[in-house]
């Protein structure tokens, strides 16, 4: 990402950081950083001497990076959301309070998938693959494939859910 047009050249700010003390205050690579601002998640600026510096406040963008990665959340995702978020300030309340209110319902989706994924790991989710001894009794005939392709019963539970949020 090109730096904003505001800071190019910009004098040295107490508050910002290098990208190697961004690396070490946020946990992680420099080529991590390097990843993200080609992504679009943070931003950076350069100094006359061409070094590349942080605004300390990208500090939270990483940090919400990689909790979100942590637990699985695309960046694409990711992306959308830090999109909805104001650029070169720290959010106000308002604006964060709206971001997270929004992802918050897509967590508990997610944690709703997940929590019948795990309850049905030892049963049937309606692939017709009739390869298991419950086969017969969970889907006799292979009557789930007469519904169509895939795994049915975790389609339609599927559906529900997204319907439920």
């Amino acid at each position: 990402m090109s730096p904003s047009p505001s800071r190019r050249g910009a004098a040295t700010r107490p508050n910002d950081l290098s990208v190697g003390e961004m690396a070490a205050r946020a946990g992680v690579a420099v080529s991590t950083l390097h990843f993200y601002e080609s992504e679009g998640l943070i931003e950076s600026w350069r100094t006359p001497a061409n070094h590349r510096r942080y605004d300390r406040r990208e500090l939270r963008r990483v940090a919400v990076i990689r909790v979100a990665q942590s637990l699985g959340i695309p960046l694409a995702e990711i992306r959308t959301m830090l999109g909805r978020l104001p650029k070169g300030r720290a959010p106000n309340k308002t604006e964060w309070q709206s971001v997270s209110e929004d992802w918050r319902r897509e967590l508990d989706a997610r944690i709703a998938r997940l929590e019948a994924l795990r309850d049905d790991l030892d049963g049937c989710i309606g692939c017709g693959c009739l390869s298991m001894e419950t086969c017969p009794l969970y889907n006799p005939g292979d009557r789930k494939g007469r519904e169509g392709p895939g795994p049915r019963t975790w389609i339609a539970r599927e559906r529900r859910v997204r319907k439920a949020t």
